[in-house]
């Protein structure tokens, strides 16, 4: 149900209340008789939910491009029809209160159990995606300074004067921040897509960047030279 407030002000001398106006004066609720010389009716709609009854906000825009619901009966039917759900990559049936590997169900921010240790679990929603994104973050970041600076990554971090070392710790607390906000909220990544930008995609990005950030690494600790140069 909706509520309707209607507020009057002045645009002569200042006059703000909430009552009614008379005969081209305001009558407060102390029942004194202000003189007004232009009135202004400003009306606010809110839902019961004390939010705008009006679409309208960036939030609520993105949410209806980018947002869908996942329901615990879509969960389940994908439980019992994908192949990837019956087994573990180390071979293990998932089984329900196992700390590993647990049941679909259990483990998704929507339904499971989202306290600290049950998020950053070995199949918990956070640690693929976070590291997922912190590698595609570092091989970009890696490939850019080396060009600009000569340097291999473990200078960028470690020589005396660089700043990569503060820049990497902020944004390892930023995009930590930024994908457990969702996650707390019951939110997770395959509930927002826009496009080709979905949730698999970002995966598959973020596995990749994961073994190309490790193999540039390595790559430059054995030839000890940047190889972006």
């Amino acid at each position: 149900m909706a509520a309707t407030m209607s507020l009057l002000i002045s645009s002569g001398p200042f006059v703000l209340g909430v009552g009614k106006s008379v005969a081209g004066t305001f009558q407060s609720r102390s029942n004194a008789l202000v003189p007004l010389k232009r009135n202004v009716l400003v009306r606010c709609d809110a839902n019961e939910n004390g939010r705008s009854a009006s679409p309208g906000g960036l939030r609520e825009a993105v949410d209806r491009l980018t947002k869908k619901q996942i329901t615990a009966e879509e969960i389940l039917r994908n439980q019992e029809q994908n192949v990837s759900e019956q087994r573990s990559v180390f071979g293990t049936k998932p089984a329900s209160g196992a700390p590993y590997p647990r049941p679909e169900i259990e483990r998704r921010p929507e339904t499971g159990d989202r306290s600290f240790g049950s998020v950053f679990a070995f199949d918990g929603a956070a640690p693929e995606t976070i590291n997922g994104r912190l590698a595609m973050l570092g091989f970009v970041w890696a490939f850019l300074a080396e060009k600009a600076t000569g340097l291999m990554v473990w200078e960028q971090l470690f020589m005396p004067g660089a700043t990569g070392l503060v820049f990497f710790v902020g944004a390892v607390q930023l995009l930590t921040y930024a994908s457990l906000v969702p996650i707390a909220n019951g939110e997770s990544t395959d509930a927002r897509s826009f496009g080709p930008f979905t949730a698999r995609a970002e995966r598959w990005n973020g596995r990749l960047a994961m073994i190309g950030f490790a193999a540039l690494l390595i790559d430059e600790m054995i030839r000890q030279s940047p190889v972006f140069h």
